[in-house]
């Protein structure tokens, strides 16, 4: 068998780091991948990591602690001490430090795409600027750099057509209502009017795994049409109580901004709402929830044009992306 290794930050993984690893690890039997990190990094080692095993569950990847200089021959003792006796056969890199370093392995180097003529794109220019290359980075750094927005209110009240609307605007992914769903397949069922507390469960768990899906294809936002604090407030609707269960899911969910969705014109039935008679209250069930858990969020009311220059506005700050720490 043969072994290959490669070495990186990863910092971000973008997408001249996945074509790297593409490219190598259809030479060689198996591929080790190093992902160098310091303590101080504003993005942990173990991220970085992770998203290269997301994309690569065929490789072996393994974190490595930048306390070594920067020079070919300590980082080939490093890299032989790690593989604990196993001799790699190729090296790939796309840096000039490239074959000095697979010299002093005893390994034969592979430069793949050096002058960046597939992906023109490095680690600095992406920290300089996210939002500028955003499209330069892989599916997993997107989902954990997009901004995430939540468009929240009860039944009839405009979050679907405002959600809809702001990621048609940004160009962006937006996340429908998993509950709605899963309401359509059960309505037909007898009794289906009584709800358990394992259902909203299921519904909490369902739209965040569907947000951080979507997240994957996101352009700098992320739009949510409800999320799991909703589902906390809809299992009181059904239930008469809060849920500690439901309410763990919301609370470890994390999103930049809300954006609530006032109640203030005439209830529209679409066939499968029946909230009119508890709209307002449900409202100030969703302000006190907010209020409660300490979110950012906004009300918009009036008409859609009202609503989308209100939210576009509380957004605009949002998309100042952080200047990471130098490597």
């Amino acid at each position: 068998m043969t072994l290959g290794i490669t070495i990186g930050k990863f910092y971000p993984f973008h997408l001249g780091h996945h074509y790297l690893i593409e490219q190598a690890k259809a030479q060689v039997d198996h591929l080790v991948v190093l992902v160098g990190y310091k303590p101080t990094q504003a993005i942990p080692g173990t991220v970085r990591a992770n998203w290269i095993r997301f994309l690569h569950p065929d490789v072996e990847v393994i974190e490595v602690l930048e306390d070594i200089s920067d020079a070919p021959q300590p980082w080939a003792e490093r890299a032989l001490a790690i593989l604990q006796g196993r001799q790699p056969d190729f090296a790939f890199t796309s840096e000039a430090y490239g074959e000095p370093w697979a010299a002093l392995m005893g390994a034969e180097h592979y430069a793949i795409d050096l002058q960046r003529t597939h992906f023109p794109i490095s680690g600095t220019q992406l920290r300089q600027d996210l939002s500028v290359h955003w499209h330069m980075l892989t599916p997993p750094a997107k989902a954990y750099f997009a901004k995430r927005i939540c468009v929240i209110g009860v039944e009839s009240s405009g979050t679907t057509t405002l959600a809809q609307s702001l990621a048609k605007h940004y160009q962006t992914v937006w996340v429908p209502e998993y509950g709605r769903g899963y309401w359509e397949g059960r309505r037909y069922t007898p009794q289906s009017e009584q709800w358990d507390t394992y259902e909203f469960v299921q519904i909490a768990k369902g739209q965040a795994n569907w947000e951080d899906d979507l997240a994957m294809r996101s352009n700098r936002l992320l739009i949510c049409d409800t999320d799991p604090l909703a589902t906390h407030v809809w299992h009181r609707r059904y239930t008469g109580t809060y849920a500690k269960a439901v309410e763990q899911i919301a609370d470890s969910r994390d999103y930049d901004l809300y954006i609530l969705t006032a109640p203030d014109f005439a209830f529209v039935q679409d066939g499968t709402r029946e909230g009119e008679h508890i709209r307002l209250e449900m409202h100030q069930w969703f302000v006190e929830a907010l209020k409660q858990k300490g979110k950012r969020y906004i009300t918009v009311e009036g008409c859609h044009e009202e609503r989308m220059s209100d939210a576009v506005a509380a957004i605009a700050p949002l998309l100042v992306f952080p200047i990471l720490d130098a490597p």
